[in-house]
């Protein structure tokens, strides 16, 4: 069951205790065991937790409602019965009713006023919108009792009808969500919050005034949402799970819209954020719709919730606030997926460079007052003829600190690191690394994905340096060339892996696999005649392996088909190499242990350790800056003209040579640093690049014919730094 984070937690409660306002007395017949179990804090008071706001409040014992005084909204302590003025025929809501409101200005022009009250006052009640639009069938995980398609017919009627009867409508939903009349306890109680959800008008903001009364609307939606106990959260997960793609993306969006209207227009929201009930109630809700997407078969990108302006936030104070506070008050990194990728790579690298920070001075006054040289980098000296070697005894070492900035030196060349040597030992290493010739690691043909080597020669040492690479790569921001699947990631971070992982490595045994699930009949033995068993070749020869104890013994069947599809599944991902495995995370973790590794998903790990692959020159061409050079003068357009004309190949092949790497930032082309340098007038030297600032020097080159010859020779016979 899911269960979102509570934004205020404990710390709410610590506090002082908020006074409600009075409220005059309702009748009510409901019996005592219905009221809430508040808290006994003096003789005549007590306390209850409002329904919208989450907040704690103080009230008398004798009352049965009270007013918040935070979100104003009314807590009914008993059932509140519906008004008996309430026209019988809208006590339970229908298409046909709702037609007949619309239909009303021209059959029954003497009543129309009357019906434009009867139609508010059905949705401002609980009993009568809760009971609308009913399938004849109770709340269940898949639906929840409602005939949705009915509601958004009745919904566009409404849109389309007299002005009055569209306010007639929307000011008695804002009258229940003031005031729903009840406690939410069942799965019956909030089948009225679906309802008012799938509200079109929700999503007008006309005009300031409207806007406004519409977010407020939203708001007290989303408090109650938020604030449902976790088994009905478990109801609306469900429910979210089955809706249509594009009304679940018009969810997605209304959230993050409510998000965004309330952090640009409510005044001290910069500063105040973390105290506003109304967005903490938003980030839970979304929290639901983001445990919705994940068991969806159609599923949303990671990236479709995020709200871009939490990132002009200050999300760095905002992370060391959550890490102080870690079940207090509200932080977005509370609610990581409505923080970009590009947000959560700041907080990262802002930690990352405290930390180095920290090391830096460590090695500084150990230096100064005892004498004891140490280097404030991570520094590496790497012979290319022994690149593995070097690097695994260099990190390996019992006094090496990680969490310093890395340094290369490349023995007996010239060079100063200023990251291009960076670039060039990861781009090095990883290549050596995933070589064939080491088996390490496996290559699956049809994938081009990589996995470890269950029957690898290697030992656990050099598991925990590729590790550590990964480790180092997004500690110092560089893009590595590896091909891990998603798994690997989800393994990092904790998540487990099954067939559907499988079927991304290993498509064909992942596919072969999901056949066997789903053939029907009770022939399963003699079709595919299978035991418990794992086969493999390990150096030509066949190996056996059990799945389970007697597992050659055991027949694949019908009944225990599952058991068998799971036991490979795993065994592939996870027993069968969990040494190789365990050496590598044990690696990761020794450089990128941390809180702010959590706020990742493992799609996003994966971006930043692989970046991403579209090139668009075009984009390239937009960010570039130029130094010597106007960006129109001809050598700059032949410029762009051959890069243009190059092959996908050779467009990597220079973005390798500028940049170090052949791929683009996690974050985009538009975030990335380029630069073109004039270096001379016509030359018939080549062009050279300073990897460490994405930087490529030109001269003036009389023709464009030679140009391209100079800048295609620079690029293929580019490899290390003794050409320049």
């Amino acid at each position: 069951m899911y269960q979102p984070p509570r934004g205020n937690g404990s710390k709410q409660y610590s506090g002082a205790v908020q006074p409600s306002a009075p409220i005059p007395q309702q009748s009510s017949t409901a019996p005592p065991q219905q009221q809430a179990q508040p808290g006994n804090i003096s003789g005549s008071m007590t306390t209850g937790v409002c329904i919208c706001c989450d907040n704690l409040l103080r009230f008398p014992q004798t009352v049965s409602c009270f007013r918040c005084t935070v979100c104003d909204t009314v807590n009914d302590l008993r059932p509140l019965p519906p008004p008996g003025a309430l026209d019988a025929y809208m006590r339970s809501l229908t298409l046909t009713e709702i037609q007949r409101v619309r239909e009303a200005p021209a059959r029954e022009p003497a009543n129309v006023d009357t019906l434009y009250k009867i139609l508010g006052d059905a949705f401002a009640y609980h009993a009568s919108l809760n009971e609308g639009f009913s399938n004849g069938r109770p709340p269940a995980l898949d639906s929840p009792g409602i005939v949705l398609e009915d509601v958004r017919a009745a919904y566009n009627v409404i849109v389309k009808s007299d002005p009055r009867a569209i306010i007639a409508v929307m000011t008695g939903i804002e009258r229940l969500l003031k005031r729903p009349g009840r406690r939410l306890h069942s799965e019956h109680d909030i089948k009225f919050l679906m309802i008012i959800m799938e509200n079109p008008l929700l999503f007008n903001h006309g005009n300031e005034q409207e806007s406004a009364f519409n977010h407020e609307v939203l708001g007290r939606a989303f408090g109650l949402l938020s604030c449902l106990s976790n088994e009905l959260h478990h109801f609306v997960v469900n429910w979210f799970m089955h809706l249509p793609l594009p009304i679940f993306q018009r969810r997605v969006d209304l959230v993050n819209h409510f998000i965004t209207y309330r952090l640009t227009r409510k005044d001290g929201m910069r500063e105040q954020y973390q105290s506003d009930w109304g967005i903490r109630s938003a980030a839970r809700v979304m929290a639901l719709l983001v445990a919705a997407n994940q068991g969806r078969d159609e599923k949303l990108m990671i990236s479709d919730f995020y709200n871009t302006v939490v990132d002009y936030y200050d999300l760095i104070t905002d992370y060391m606030r959550w890490q102080e506070e870690m079940s207090g008050s509200f932080s977005f990194c509370q609610y990581p997926f409505l923080i970009s990728l590009g947000g959560k790579m700041q907080i990262m690298e802002a930690d990352a460079r405290r930390q180095m920070a920290e090391r830096f001075k460590e090695a500084f006054f150990r230096t100064a007052l005892h004498g004891l040289v140490t280097d404030p980098f991570l520094s590496l000296h790497i012979r290319r003829t022994a690149l593995i070697q070097d690097s695994l005894t260099q990190l390996s070492s019992k006094n090496i600190d990680l969490k310093k900035r890395l340094h290369i030196e490349f023995l007996n060349e010239d060079g100063v690191d200023a990251g291009g040597l960076t670039k060039e030992w990861f781009l090095l290493l990883v290549r050596d690394l995933f070589d064939p010739q080491y088996a390490m690691f496996t290559y699956d043909e049809e994938s081009n994905l990589c996995w470890f080597n269950n029957i690898s020669y290697e030992n656990e040492s050099e598991y925990r340096l590729v590790g550590i690479v990964i480790g180092l790569a997004i500690y110092n921001s560089t893009i590595l060339d590896v091909h891990f699947p998603l798994a690997c990631y989800k393994k990092l971070l904790g998540f487990p892996v099954g067939l559907e992982d499988l079927k991304q490595l290993r498509p064909s045994l992942g596919h072969g696999l999901q056949k066997l699930l789903e053939h029907e009949g009770d022939d399963v033995e003699d079709t595919f005649a299978l035991d418990f068993v794992v086969e493999y070749n390990a150096y030509g020869e066949k190996v056996r392996k059990p799945l389970v104890p007697n597992g050659e013994e055991i027949p694949v069947t019908s009944r225990n088909k599952g058991e068998y599809v799971e036991r490979y599944a795993s065994w592939v991902l996870n027993d069968s190499i969990s040494s190789q495995f365990d050496a590598f995370k044990e690696g990761f973790y020794h450089v990128c242990g941390g809180n702010a590794l959590s706020l990742f998903k493992p799609e996003e790990i994966e971006m930043m350790v692989r970046g991403g692959t579209e090139l668009d020159i075009q984009s390239l061409e937009s960010v570039t800056e130029y130094e010597g050079f106007d960006p129109n003068e001809p050598t700059i357009k032949h410029f762009w003209e051959i890069v243009n004309s190059y092959s996908l190949d050779m467009k990597r092949k220079l973005l390798l040579f500028i940049t170090g790497t052949d791929r683009i930032p996690a974050t985009g082309i538009q975030n990335m640093a380029f630069k073109i340098s004039y270096m001379g007038e016509d030359s018939e030297r080549l062009p050279i690049s300073h990897t460490c600032f994405n930087q490529v020097c030109l001269y003036r080159y009389r023709t464009k014919e030679k140009l391209a010859d100079k800048l295609t020779s620079a690029i293929q016979w580019s490899s290390g730094f003794g050409l320049k």
